[in-house]
């Protein structure tokens, strides 16, 4: 089982469409919280930009939450512009492979964006996707995510030290 991302970045704004097409990747999975929004639910104007340009030049946008927020994650898919699904179940596969059902892409097209190992890159890792780990935005967490970090940042080392 393999628990290391395929890339490891600050934010996701740091994803260039280049990057993208280096990598053969024609659509993004996206997480949302600690990910796309602060703690506080806040998404930043940088965000909502970047996600413009790459639809602009054809990425494919999705975005696939645990959450049971739906109204959260609409909120944040209708600013983007871009369909979404929450209760996914993260790492579990079953969610990942109905949103590359809707995407019409191969697995090896599609990047899985989070800042959890344990669901998002896991998830993404088990279903063949190109797997990026991101910092979370904000330090403070949800207390279902926050008994992990210290687990994660112990596999981030050694992701940093293998490199």
């Amino acid at each position: 089982m393999k628990i290391y991302p395929d890339k490891y970045i600050d934010k996701v704004e740091q994803i260039t469409i280049e990057f993208l097409r280096e990598n053969k990747i024609k659509a993004l999975i996206l997480d949302v919280d600690n990910t796309l929004i602060d703690y506080n639910k806040n998404l930043s104007q940088s965000i909502i930009d970047w996600a413009k340009k790459l639809k602009e030049q054809g990425i494919k946008l999705y975005i696939l939450s645990n959450t049971n927020q739906k109204e959260k994650v609409e909120k944040v898919a209708k600013v983007l512009e871009i369909p979404f699904r929450n209760l996914a179940k993260k790492p579990l596969k079953a969610g990942f492979l109905k949103v590359q059902k809707e995407l019409k892409e191969k697995s090896e097209n599609i990047g899985v964006v989070g800042d959890q190992i344990f669901t998002d890159i896991l998830g993404g890792n088990r279903c063949n996707m190109f797997t990026i780990l991101v910092e979370p935005i904000d330090p403070k967490e949800f207390w279902y995510t926050a008994w992990k970090r210290p687990i994660e940042n112990k596999i981030k080392k050694r992701y940093k030290n293998k490199k």
